[in-house]
């Protein structure tokens, strides 16, 4: 498998652009860091990289750093899938990887002083790599800003804070620090619960400013264990998913620190709520106003229905890319608050399009469907890519559901990952927005990862089978 057709939906905007001035001043206003740690993300948002000595630093924004491109055709278990054809075919090459402007920062929970730095991957020195999901946003990006329009966004993020010693493969819930006791239940918006895990939880808003990444509330879920912290909108969609990429990782790494371990997964427990990633949107123009905001009689302008009317109609076909895993599917449920159809409303959690009631200034669209485990960069690829499909070919949405969607007769959304692979590798839409070869490569990943779960017999299966018949 060679890849070669999308390689014309790049320009010279989507290029490289950090300087190796970055490397020096940084240096200079941290001389002790001793190492860096050079991160890109995957295909699964999965950050991986290497450390480097920081006498390497200055040769990673000047002549790049090597990585193979096979980081992109790895499944979630981290095992190159040769289908792709992005490993042993092309001899496990290397690309080269180039950092990305503003993102060099301290490590704060590092014992020692160790720095991290975002790195982006090309073909070669001009040539953004196909399949990287920063590379495929940023040219969303850049055809946005060609028509005048500039998404504006931020992700909301939830986890479950989990025992580090847990028997077994199901997790436990942590032990309090103030009643050394399990929580078995918990209170949606409870402060109790915040204050139970208070240091932990005010160090990861505290290490996440220090890393420059815009943390702002917490809030308790309503599940033991689960919590949910709110990023700050920014004009910058490619920030917004950087800030939600590396708030995961300080998360994690605030959470050992204090004993905890942490879990993204989608649905970890049969009978409580999922872990879901909201993401906030609303368009500015050149002149920085609002097109979604209404008019003075409450009229919600042509382009905002437009806008929805095509993430709506996409939806089915970008499923995937927001629940990428078996598990992903297993978030969906009347009871979580987890939507289940192509369904818009005002003020209505029950729907996959929510549009809160804000002042006009503020006017945006929720987007309630992806799970925790889903790539930020491809979600608001696919996300951005709906919204602009909707305005250009002026899709019209349906009625907004008044009451609870769940009991309507409207269409479900694909119920399992090998439907929505199916919907995604025959959606034009898509190719045309993410690239043909980006989708079969995503795909192909895919589909291994359903191979190889199909092959094994789970332990339901014993139960139910082995002296039945």
């Amino acid at each position: 498998m060679r890849y070669q057709t999308d390689r014309e939906m790049f320009t010279e905007a989507d290029a490289n652009s950090a300087s190796a001035s970055e490397a020096e001043e940084f240096l200079r206003k941290n001389p002790d860091i001793e190492y860096v740690d050079l991160l890109i993300i995957d295909m699964h948002g999965i950050v991986r990289g290497k450390r480097v000595e920081k006498d390497k630093l200055k040769a990673a924004y000047e002549t790049g750093i090597g990585l193979p491109l096979s980081i992109y055709g790895l499944d979630i278990t981290g095992t190159s899938v040769e289908e792709t054809g992005l490993g042993l075919d092309i001899g496990e090459s290397d690309a080269y990887c180039f950092p990305v402007s503003g993102s060099l920062t301290t490590q704060p929970w590092q014992k020692r002083p160790i720095a991290q730095l975002l790195l982006e991957m090309y073909e070669d020195e001009e040539t953004p790599f196909f399949a990287d999901p920063r590379k495929i946003l940023r040219r969303i990006v850049r055809k946005m800003k060609e028509k005048g329009l500039t998404a504006v966004s931020a992700f909301e993020i939830e986890f479950y804070l989990i025992d580090s010693k847990s028997d077994g493969k199901v997790p436990q819930p942590p032990i309090s620090p103030v009643t050394g006791k399990r929580p078995t239940n918990t209170q949606v918006y409870s402060l109790d619960d915040l204050d139970h895990y208070s240091d932990m939880l005010t160090g990861i808003i505290d290490t996440a400013r220090e890393q420059g990444l815009p943390a702002d509330a917490i809030v308790a879920e309503s599940a033991p264990g689960q919590f949910e912290i709110n990023l700050n909108h920014t004009n910058d969609p490619l920030a917004a998913c950087d800030h939600a990429v590396l708030l995961k990782r300080v998360i994690k790494q605030t959470a050992h620190a204090h004993k905890f371990d942490t879990t993204f997964m989608a649905k970890p427990y049969a009978d409580q709520a999922g872990n879901g990633m909201h993401v906030h949107i609303s368009v500015v123009d050149d002149k920085g106003v609002n097109i979604f905001q209404p008019d003075e009689n409450g009229e919600f302008p042509d382009i905002m229905r437009h806008a929805v009317g095509g993430m709506l109609e996409l939806l089915p076909e970008y499923m995937a890319i927001l629940c990428p895993n078996i598990n992903s599917f297993r978030r969906f449920g009347p009871d979580f608050y987890v939507p289940n159809s192509s369904s818009w409303g005002f003020e209505n959690r029950t729907t996959a399009l929510r549009i809160p009631d804000d002042t006009l200034e503020a006017t945006r669209i929720e987007h309630r469907v992806a799970g925790t485990d889903a790539n930020p960069y491809l979600m608001m690829s696919a996300l951005l890519a709906a919204m602009m499909y909707g305005i250009e070919h002026k899709v019209e949405p349906p009625e907004p559901v008044v009451g609870n969607a769940y009991e309507l007769d409207i269409e479900p959304l694909p119920t399992n990952l090998r439907d929505a692979l199916r919907l995604l590798s025959s959606s034009e839409m898509m190719k045309h927005y993410l690239g043909s070869d980006f989708v079969e490569v995503f795909v192909t990943c895919k589909e291994k990862e359903l191979e190889q779960f199909e092959k094994h017999i789970t332990d339901i299966e014993y139960d139910w089978y082995l002296h039945s018949f």
